[in-house]
């Protein structure tokens, strides 16, 4: 009986055992499993990407320089063009205008006045020829008279001066019918119109005759904006060119934020412009003046105009023209060896950046590290971590100092 009551005890007391043991287990922490990184020394570049486009700095217009009839323009974009040789136009003088019933007889009565004045001019033409030939015969026979002394020197002198009055009237009344010629011509030419029979063959004569218009520069013509002949206003633009191999840029519009961070001269990397290798550039320009875009999501920005100029050779970017859309990173810092951890393992502690450092015993600890450079995928610090430690990436709010934590698994490994 007593051996019975012991085998009893004995076996409630294993029982309970293991029933402890269970609870002990199940509420014993397990160690929180994480994502666990490295600290490397590595390359590390910042830079800022964004769209630009390229451009030519010093574009030329060549456009009317009066208004007249433009000829039909022959030479097609991209046609290479040589400063003051090449002739990229031809312009006629205006054609006239058709006449109203208004017009076009105020037109016949100014040639009517026109006539008549003319013909006065001629009439007084012949009075002036009468008088000098009249002071002709009275100065040679007062002359005749004065060399056998029958008349003073004074009435010869009289003579002499009606002579060269006469004279002077002639000369008046010619000028007086060519300035009447040319009052008529005037006239008549206003009754010239758009409809007139002989104004085409006119034309068709002085096309030979046509203003040609030189090409302002060297390099090729980047679009034509007037091809077609017609009749265009003083200052109206007929084509654009410029000088692609030697003055081709880039402008991207940054952010204002961004754009303080520049310095001109910071190297550029251009992508994505449709040859197989990245070019390299530089920054020329950092505009000044910023102006308010809208994004495609319809929110307010500021930017800034950046010039960015090739350093790679022509030969290496060729088919590369004007207007052309380019992605460029520009670099803002960048280091040979820069001690560096993932970005996602950085958290904020108060004001400063921390990292979860990964103790031997398995332990997290904090540190608090100083950041130099972040470009979202790495981040270059230069205190508070060694080569070689082991961090915590993408550490949860969950996550506290001495918290035991293992790599999470990873499906497939």
């Amino acid at each position: 009986m007593s051996m019975k009551r012991n085998s009893r005890a004995l076996f409630t007391i294993l029982v309970v055992a293991v029933i402890l043991g269970a609870l002990v287990y199940a509420f014993w922490p397990r160690p929180v499993l994480v994502d666990i990184g490295t600290v490397e020394r590595r390359p590390m570049r910042v830079t800022i990407d964004e769209e630009g486009r390229t451009q030519v700095h010093n574009t030329f217009v060549v456009s009317t320089p009066v208004a007249g009839r433009l000829m039909r323009v022959v030479l097609r974009p991209g046609d290479r063009v040589e400063q003051g040789k090449t002739v990229v136009a031809r312009m006629l003088p205006t054609s006239p205008s058709a006449l109203d019933v208004r017009t076009r007889e105020q037109a016949k009565a100014n040639v009517t006045a026109a006539d008549a004045a003319l013909r006065v001019a001629r009439a007084d033409m012949n009075r002036a020829l009468a008088d000098k030939a009249l002071a002709e015969g009275n100065l040679e026979r007062t002359r005749r008279l004065y060399e056998n002394g029958i008349v003073s020197k004074a009435a010869l002198e009289r003579d002499e001066t009606a002579l060269r009055l006469a004279e002077a009237n002639v000369d008046t009344a010619r000028a007086a019918i060519s300035m009447r010629i040319a009052e008529l011509n005037n006239a008549q030419a206003q009754l010239i119109g758009f409809d007139d029979q002989g104004l085409a063959r006119a034309i068709a004569n002085r096309a030979e005759e046509a203003t040609p218009l030189r090409a302002p520069s060297d390099g090729v013509i980047l679009r034509i904006m007037q091809e077609s002949e017609t009749t265009l206003p003083a200052g109206k633009p007929i084509m654009e060119i410029g000088n692609i191999a030697d003055d081709l840029e880039i402008v991207a519009e940054l952010l204002s934020t961004d754009a303080v961070r520049l310095r001109v001269g910071a190297p550029v990397i251009i992508e994505n412009w449709g040859g197989k290798n990245a070019l390299e550039g530089e920054v020329k320009r950092v505009d000044p003046w910023g102006f308010t875009k809208f994004s495609a999501l319809g929110v307010e920005e500021q930017r800034v105009r950046v010039t960015i100029g090739f350093q790679s050779p022509v030969e290496v970017r060729e088919g590369l023209g004007h207007g052309f859309r380019v992605e460029v990173r520009i670099v803002v810092w960048e280091a040979d060896a820069a001690l560096t951890v993932p970005a996602s393992s950085l958290f904020r502690s108060d004001e400063d950046w921390a990292v979860f450092h990964l103790t031997p015993a398995g332990r997290v600890e904090k540190r608090i590290v100083n950041v130099v450079a972040n470009n979202n995928a790495l981040a270059a610090i230069s205190a508070g971590l060694s080569e070689g430690e082991r961090i915590v990436l993408y550490p949860s709010a969950a996550l506290s100092e001495g918290v035991r934590v293992a790599q999470r698994r990873v499906e497939g490994s």
